[in-house]
């Protein structure tokens, strides 16, 4: 049975017939949740954990984590004495910068899009390609890279002794050791473990709030666990296996096939998280989808087929709504903005 449209509608009756078909045409769009073949199980596996895990090799300290703040917005850890780690990670960018690509201490643009800081607690290795398996070993390199803060390692402690205001935090933190580049290490480590995605709309609904989301979301995300496959690579809490995979990009940068010669990991870069993704365009390591639209459409058909794709990386077939889910499940990932206050500089 067919409905059908009468043919004269008055003024104030039209917007109301109107409404009510874009209400039925939604819903005709959106794939039914009973569909799901266990939403519960599904929701499940996405339940934010209780604590922040750090290692026993550097434990949490108050005096450690607030030193690392202090550090992390210090532009003298720059060679020029311009740049500082939250340059680059920004935290109303949710602890991203907006660009495509990275800006180094000299101005020129890097290769690569700064990846967010967010829930690496929670991460097993560091970078887009891996490099480190620790987060006090990534610390120290970007610093002293020439092409990002080119500040060379063996001045920075004198630098830093240099500041007053930096003894006694150091003391506090690390006592009777000094101002050390270990310290340096371990303080930033410390506080950015302390980077955590606020709580979004989609964790209110995985708790039980039916309301927190809407049926566009809802759909998206059983299409996130089914059809669109992307829980393949961004499952769990954190949306993020860790692991590497070559996604079809148009790329030269070889990714950690230049550190593992196993040939799967040409191209191949880690999977970020999708904590807060709505604030982190653009995307992927080159910077290069403006878009959550667009990255849907990647991973539906716009991807490159090579010997290296990953093998969960196939079309999709998705229709035109079905991206729009998509879309719209991603953006309840996006957690309320937290206040955050930079520190005072220590003089």
């Amino acid at each position: 049975m067919r409905a059908h449209l009468p043919r004269v509608l008055s003024g104030r009756a039209f917007p109301l017939a109107l409404a009510v078909l874009i209400a039925a045409a939604t819903a005709l769009a959106l794939p039914s949740l009973a569909d799901a073949a266990d939403l519960a199980a599904m929701k499940e596996r996405y339940r934010r954990p209780a604590e922040i895990p750090f290692p026993r090799y550097n434990p949490f300290s108050a005096e450690k984590a607030d030193l690392g703040r202090v550090l992390f917005f210090d532009s003298r850890l720059s060679g020029s004495n311009q740049m500082a780690c939250a340059s680059c990670h920004q935290p109303a960018r949710a602890w991203s910068d907006g660009r495509a690509k990275s800006l180094g201490d000299a101005g020129e643009a890097l290769r690569r899009h700064t990846p967010t800081l967010l829930n690496l607690a929670w991460s097993g290795r560091f970078t887009w390609d891996g490099r480190a398996d620790a987060l006090e070993g990534v610390v120290l390199g970007p610093i002293q890279d020439p092409h990002e803060m080119n500040q060379p390692l063996d001045a920075l402690v004198g630098k830093l002794t240099a500041v007053a205001g930096y003894r006694p935090l150091f003391e506090a933190a690390f006592p009777g050791q000094g101002i050390t580049l270990d310290g340096i290490a371990q303080a930033v480590a410390t506080f950015e473990r302390t980077v955590v995605s606020g709580s979004a709309p989609f964790d209110r609904w995985i708790e039980g709030d039916e309301a927190a989301i809407g049926e566009a979301a809802k759909a998206g995300f059983v299409l996130f666990n089914t059809k669109a496959n992307c829980a393949a690579c961004h499952g769990g809490w954190n949306f993020t296996d860790g692991r590497f995979h070559d996604i079809g990009l148009a790329t030269d940068d070889a990714g950690r096939g230049a550190r593992d010669p196993d040939a799967r990991m040409r191209f191949a870069f880690k999977t970020p998280t999708l904590r807060d993704v709505a604030r982190r365009g653009p995307y992927m390591h080159t910077g290069g989808l403006a878009t959550l639209a667009q990255v849907v459409d990647h991973y539906d058909s716009g991807f490159i087929a090579r010997p290296s794709l990953d093998h969960e990386i196939r079309p999709l077939g998705l229709a035109d709504q079905e991206k729009v889910n998509l879309v719209e499940f991603l953006a309840v990932l996006t957690g309320d903005p937290k206040p955050f206050s930079v520190p005072a500089i220590p003089q």
